[in-house]
């Protein structure tokens, strides 16, 4: 039985944390109370444990004291009252990341954090010390990691413990460059991404994630691919990088001669060195950290050791970042560990009485790690994956080559680059494989199982993985149970079970759940369709495709750039044949076109063409007629986000009688040019413009005589969509409303003569 001390003491620090950062106050002063009197009672019923109980105790009061200071640092500067006035000030600050590009409301912006040391606003200037989140314009210079910048900045409010959310206001100054092993560490990241340069599309990319953690150019189709097979983690920085990484400089040192302490050094200088390339932020400290401990694992008297610096490295992360306790992406990581520290073993052993030694621990460490985080990844995504074992078994033997022979491709290529890209080639072949068992494993007919995040199905499935916990030694000792339990999954995941009347019959118009943004299906016949919009997530439009049986698009339709329509196409093209792609003649913002551009390119589709204004065409079953933007309408525009809106492609469509108004984001001033261009334009379905915004011509919207309207927006979205006082106008004129926050996928359905609605929720 492995000494639980350590681990005891890292569930005492972590829940002092939840409490300071969880709870209210006064709910946390109330469970203070409580937590300090039962731990009273059972030290006075048990005198012996009275040392344990009060080092737990302590450990929640150390971690939660340190979390609230924090928060009063934070809240007795003058920072949150600026942000909260927002208002304009000159800081001074030193970048703490990389800026990451994020897909905005109107195009790309870059997110990056720093601390600020120094702020100027209304007269006043003040030295601080508090972190801060950078929100800048995608074509903003963001100054290098490590470098002291000035610059006039609007505060806004923030959270995730950030004092501000920074919008520069013009370009910074750098007021002091990196330090020199900021500069190195740079240095190497940009050569494993040279190293790579020349390679497949995927693979140039997927190595730099696997090296140091540099996901930005990862495909989104691919990095969905990577989630519904359970591979995620090797797209971040994770302990498994930093175990490679040193593990391989171990085995050189021991190869070397060194012994003894000497190893020990090595280690400490390896992960100071994997800490430095990946960046210090909290994600890639957590990474080192368990990696640290995976490590100290393989020894000698592993389990006891393990389990020993499991705890300990939880307690001492808590301490220098509390906020790291209600990080998802750290409770996976502590997760994944435990379970391989914990459960791999015995698990291992078990098979070892059938299997050789080498496969029952390639079996038992990934199957340890997925039944460990599998409550926790349906609680995020809602889906349990069924592949998620296979595919790091099949993944697992390319992964230490792609990534050792990537950095070491980046190290040599610092000397001379044209020989670090032969030694980092293999490691590009060692990506490719992961990438095609990431992609086939998504293409199999059932990777996954929805399961929802309630917390009765989160209940049920956290008492299946502790009953399979118990179960599981018994189980894996016996071969016939064991490829049985692997046969039924394998029949599972190739052949899915039906979903009973899906698609619906007589449909005609589906209004496709893909979060905030647009993505509708026009039923053209015979499993072809016409797509308009493709959302902003490729997995979630593919599936839906899928669930319509949907296999030839004739014709694709993006009504504008924005990101919430036009991301997703990678999902769209996904195993389909495609026809033409047409688009709105306004090219903004760039970022959308760019990605357009690229998705068709990767699929070997041609460019998208402007959709023809005003000329009725027959796709299938579907009529189709462009009303807007009219003919003439620029190709260029000002860039802020409303004149994309206004330029979306209009479409007037006739399915099997049903008359249908699909208005992509139009804005009030388009719709009126509309009200004016079409006066007696009636229609049984309206798609609303723009999520359900506020800013609509209500006057035009409900003069249509819609019987139907629906709402294509995210659940718990920022932006209040759809408005109430849109939401009363329709159900005033008539309208009956369909949203997919509430619905799900929506289905216009045609059944002797009469128009109604089915949802999948």
């Amino acid at each position: 039985m492995p000494d639980l001390r350590a681990p005891a003491l890292a569930a005492g620090a972590w829940a002092g944390a939840l409490l300071v950062l969880v709870l209210p106050r006064g709910t946390l002063a109330g469970t203070a109370v409580v937590v300090v009197l039962a731990t009273v009672a059972v030290v006075v019923r048990r005198s012996d444990g009275l040392a344990a109980w009060l080092s737990v105790l302590a450990a929640a009061v150390a971690v939660g004291g340190v979390a609230l200071l924090e928060e009063q640092v934070v809240a007795s500067s003058p920072v949150p009252d600026l942000a909260a006035g927002r208002a304009v000030a000159d800081v001074r600050l030193v970048v703490t990341s990389d800026p990451r590009p994020v897909a905005g409301r109107f195009g790309e912006v870059q997110v990056l954090r720093g601390r600020l040391q120094h702020v100027a606003a209304r007269g006043h200037a003040w030295r601080v010390d508090v972190p801060v989140v950078v929100l800048a314009d995608g074509a903003w210079a963001a100054p290098p990691l490590g470098s002291l910048v000035g610059l006039q900045a609007r505060l806004g409010p923030a959270d995730d413990g950030a004092a501000a959310l920074v919008t520069p206001v013009g370009e910074a100054e750098v007021l002091a460059r990196p330090g020199p092993w900021w500069n190195g560490a740079a240095a190497v990241r940009r050569s494993v991404r040279a190293a790579v340069e020349d390679r497949g599309v995927h693979e140039r990319e997927l190595v730099p994630a696997l090296v140091v953690g540099d996901d930005v150019g990862i495909d989104p189709a691919l990095a969905d691919d990577f989630r519904t097979t359970g591979l995620t983690h090797l797209l971040a920085v994770s302990g498994t990088n930093l175990t490679l990484v040193v593990g391989f400089l171990l085995v050189l040192a021991r190869w070397a001669g060194v012994r003894g302490r000497g190893t020990w050094v090595v280690g400490a200088i390896g992960i100071v060195g994997f800490v430095l390339l990946a960046r210090t932020e909290p994600s890639v400290v957590r990474a080192a950290a368990m990696g640290a401990v995976a490590l100290i694992g393989m020894g000698g008297n592993g389990l006891a050791r393990g389990t020993r610096c499991l705890g300990v490295a939880v307690l001492v992360l808590l301490l220098v970042e509390p906020r790291l306790a209600v990080s998802v992406g750290f409770a996976l990581s502590v997760l994944a560990t435990g379970g391989i520290l914990l459960l791999a073993p015995r698990w291992r052993d078990a098979l070892a009485g059938w299997l050789p030694r080498w496969a029952a621990e390639a079996v038992s460490v990934p199957l340890a790690a997925q039944v460990a985080c599998t409550p926790l990844v349906a609680a995020i995504s809602g889906e349990v994956s069924l592949v998620a074992v296979g595919a790091n078994l099949l993944a697992a033997p390319a992964v230490a080559p792609a990534t050792v022979l990537g950095l070491a491709g980046g190290l040599v290529g610092v000397v001379w680059a044209p020989l670090g890209e032969v030694v980092a080639a293999p490691g590009a072949w060692s990506a490719g494989w992961i990438v095609r068992v990431a992609q086939h494993g998504a293409d199999l007919p059932m990777p996954a199982v929805d399961w929802g995040s309630g917390p009765v199905a989160l209940l049920v499935l956290t008492a299946g993985c502790l009953a399979g916990v118990v179960v599981a030694p018994r189980l894996l000792g016996h071969p016939g149970a064991t490829l049985g339990c692997c046969g039924v999954l394998v029949v599972v995941v190739l052949v899915p079970a039906p979903t009973p009347g899906w698609p619906p019959d007589g449909w005609v118009l589906t209004m496709c759940d893909v979060g905030q943004g647009d993505a509708l299906v026009l039923n053209a016949g015979g499993g072809a369709a016409v797509v308009v919009d493709a959302g902003p997530d490729p997995g979630a439009v593919d599936a839906c495709l899928d669930r319509l049986e949907v296999s030839r698009l004739p014709l694709v339709v993006l009504t504008h750039f924005h990101a919430d329509h036009v991301d997703g196409l990678p999902g769209v093209l996904e195993g389909r044949e495609v026809g033409r792609v047409e688009a709105s003649p306004l090219a903004d913002p760039p970022q959308g076109v760019d990605a357009v551009r690229r998705s068709l390119g990767d699929a070997g589709e041609d460019g998208a063409q402007v959709a023809p204004y005003g000329v009725p065409r027959r796709v299938g079953e579907v009529l189709l007629q462009p009303v807007w933007p009219p003919a003439g309408t620029p190709s260029e525009g000002p860039g802020d986000g409303s004149t994309a809106n206004d330029a979306s492609v209009v479409l007037v469509a006739e399915v099997r009688g049903v008359r249908i108004l699909l208005t992509g984001d139009v804005e009030p001033p388009g719709q009126a040019a509309l009200a004016r261009s079409l006066p007696e334009l009636s229609v049984d379905v309206l798609k609303v413009p723009h999520h359900g915004s506020r800013h609509q011509d209500l006057d035009w919207l409900t003069s249509l005589d819609a019987g139907l309207a629906l709402v294509s927006t995210g659940e718990d979205n920022d932006y209040g969509h759809p408005a109430p006082e849109l939401l009363a106008a329709l159900e005033a004129a008539g309208a009956d409303t369909w949203r997919t926050d509430l619905d799900g996928d929506v289905v216009v359905v045609v059944r002797d003569g009469e128009v109604g609605v089915v949802a999948r929720d």
